[in-house]
């Protein structure tokens, strides 16, 4: 559905005249669908803040490395750990956040 001007009389016409009837009736002005997408997300925003919380100083720093696009080795080399204690911590933070990838963890660690 779309909205267009008239030129004669500079009024709004809609294809579909129920959905004004609705919206003059108390009616959303977005769909079902959107709506539960908005609501959803506002209230997984503060679920966010708290499970990053939860992830240790170390998980932090990875995450942080992460962010920069250091490799497992590179951030294993500037903590002086092994790639495969990089490997747990990451492994740590995915359940943490409950993520698949690093890309997933980076979006929700940093709300984006």
């Amino acid at each position: 559905m779309y909205y267009h001007k008239r030129r004669e009389n500079n009024r709004f016409h809609c294809g579909n005249n129920e959905d004004i009837r609705d919206l003059r009736e108390g009616g959303s002005p977005i769909s079902s669908e959107i709506a539960r997408r908005v609501v959803h997300s506002l209230q997984n925003q503060g679920k966010t803040t708290e499970t990053v919380e939860l992830l240790t100083d170390r998980e932090t720093e990875i995450l942080d490395f992460l962010a920069k696009g250091y490799l497992y080795k590179e951030i294993a080399a500037e903590l002086f750990i092994s790639k495969e204690t990089v490997k747990k911590h990451i492994h740590n933070i995915y359940d943490k956040l409950h993520v698949q990838n690093r890309t997933e963890a980076l979006n929700k660690a940093y709300q984006r």
